[in-house]
């Protein structure tokens, strides 16, 4: 192989090297193929895949294209239409009753002939005194126009293209109805910010749950471990006479409910991971790693500083949500108002005869205006009104009503906080003491100072204390993200 050769060859496998690194890197997937996620990562996928926000930024996209709804109604709006009808060369016959000419010597004779018969014994005089003015004179008329014929006029197949143009000119409900779409979006907006929060929360609560039940399962092993290597040692002194049978006994009950709180754990640990693969939006039997520690991350959690911060009600979506709501409906009050006002728009129509029959009046240009004004409608206008006013009032006082429930949560979410922080600290010795507690029986049982019973009541408690503790922990936590939540600082964490 050449030196060029050896040069292509080298730089092939350097640029698939670098590719494999790249996609490496990009899934953060470890050996086993687990997706490795720690707390902000989790937080990002879930901004992205989740099936939830999807929805929500689309509903965003929605309102906006609503908004253009409502102002290409004012726009102008261009409409073209084709007509085709046929007549099946049908002959139209028709007289206008005018003057159609001197009639001649025999078309009089003939309609004198017609009135005598529809008036007999009537003479030629009496017919002519009566042409102008009495039944006889109508006959003559009608029988001599029959004798002179009347007009005919082909109806071939007509095709008519025609433009039709309109322009709204003024309509105060259209100004109005732009504002509230404009008002729809921003609430749109704001729904999809509290979905986005709401999945953040969940996120949040999904990866400490998983890391707390991790840690519960792995204190499950070690306190098995330890009771199994007493079980263990247990049967040989039972062996070799220095135990009674009953103690072994004890510790085989332990350990035996011990392995079945491991199996449960273990499974619940599962179920976990399953909320939090949804919550991400990933498929179910996707391997997940988490990276973050449960001690640091509780560490910055557990900050006593958000005790101190002031609340603001506005800055709470719920509050926002539904103070939007109120200025819609504060804008569908000003629209029905304008039921009383005026709305004019104008058009123009262009007829472009392809094809057309002898007798068409269509005209090619026609231009006009239509001006609706309300005069009277029994009092259904002021029916609407006073309903769209007292449902404004009414949502107005609703979003009062949430900034005093609002503040009422702050309270007890801060009064939550404190007392979880406390409980906490308290359950922390409690594990330590405990701890040592058991500790000191396993020395005693070891040389023969205390029964298993006091080992495994011991444990027990221990284990009780532990899960206590994992507990308060999460308390904690949870009681932090939902002030956390109600001040609109979830993006902080």
């Amino acid at each position: 192989m050449n030196s060029q050769n050896k040069e292509y060859m080298k730089r092939c496998i350097t640029g698939i090297a670098f590719i494999f690194i790249m996609v490496t890197g990009l899934f953060a997937q470890d050996a086993s193929g687990a997706l490795e996620l720690d707390l902000q990562k989790a937080i990002s996928y879930a901004m992205e895949h989740n099936k939830e926000l999807k929805n929500a930024r689309q509903e965003l996209v929605k309102s906006d294209r609503s908004i253009w709804e409502s102002i290409s109604q004012g726009l102008p709006q261009a409409d073209l239409l084709m007509d085709y009808m046929t007549y099946f060369n049908y002959e139209l016959e028709f007289s206008f009753g005018g003057d159609m000419g001197t009639p001649t010597a025999g078309e009089i004779a003939n309609a004198f002939s017609a009135t005598q018969e529809a008036f007999p014994g009537t003479s030629v005089a009496e017919i002519n005194q009566g042409i102008n003015y009495h039944n006889i004179g109508s006959t003559f008329q009608g029988a001599l126009s029959e004798e002179q014929g009347g007009s005919t006029i082909l109806m071939s197949d007509q095709l008519t293209a025609k433009m039709q143009v309109s322009q709204l000119v003024f309509s105060g409900q259209y100004i109005v109805g732009i504002q509230t779409a404009k008002l729809g979006k921003i609430i749109a907006r704001q729904a999809l910010d509290n979905s986005e929060v709401g999945t953040k929360e969940s996120v949040i609560n999904a990866y400490y749950l998983v890391l707390i039940s991790e840690r519960s399962l792995d204190f499950v092993d070690r306190n098995l471990e330890n009771l199994e290597k007493i079980f263990i040692q247990t049967k040989r002194m039972v062996e070799a006479g220095m135990a009674e049978k009953i103690d072994a006994d004890q510790f085989q009950i332990t350990v035996n409910q011990l392995e079945n709180t491991k199996r449960m754990m273990e499974r619940n640990l599962e179920l976990n991971y399953n909320m939090l693969r949804f919550t991400l939006g990933l498929p179910a039997e996707t391997e997940i790693s988490l990276t973050d520690n449960l001690d640091n991350l509780f560490s910055e959690m557990a900050a006593v500083n958000l005790l101190m911060e002031e609340f603001d009600p506005e800055e709470n979506i719920t509050y926002q949500i539904m103070d939007s709501q109120a200025e819609i409906n504060k804008k569908l009050w000003s629209m029905e108002k304008w039921n009383y006002g005026p709305t004019l728009a104008g058009f123009y129509n262009y007829n472009f005869k392809i094809l057309t029959t002898g007798f068409d009046m269509t005209p090619t240009h026609l231009l006009g205006f239509s001006l609706t004004m309300p005069v009277f409608s029994s009092g259904l206008r002021d029916a609407k009104v006073d309903q769209a006013r007292i449902e404004y009032e009414i949502s107005a006082r609703n979003a009062e009503i949430m900034a005093d429930q609002l503040e009422l949560q702050n309270r007890q979410l801060k009064y939550n906080l404190q007392s979880s922080l406390e409980n906490y600290e308290t359950q922390k010795e409690n594990v330590e003491v405990a701890g040592d507690v058991l500790d000191n029986y396993r020395r005693k049982y070891e040389n023969g100072m205390a029964s298993s019973l006091d080992v495994t009541q011991s444990n027990s408690n221990y284990l009780d204390a532990q899960s206590t503790y994992l507990n308060a922990m999460f308390e904690v936590m949870s009681a932090r993200i939902q002030l956390e939540k109600l001040m609109n600082n979830l993006s902080t964490l």
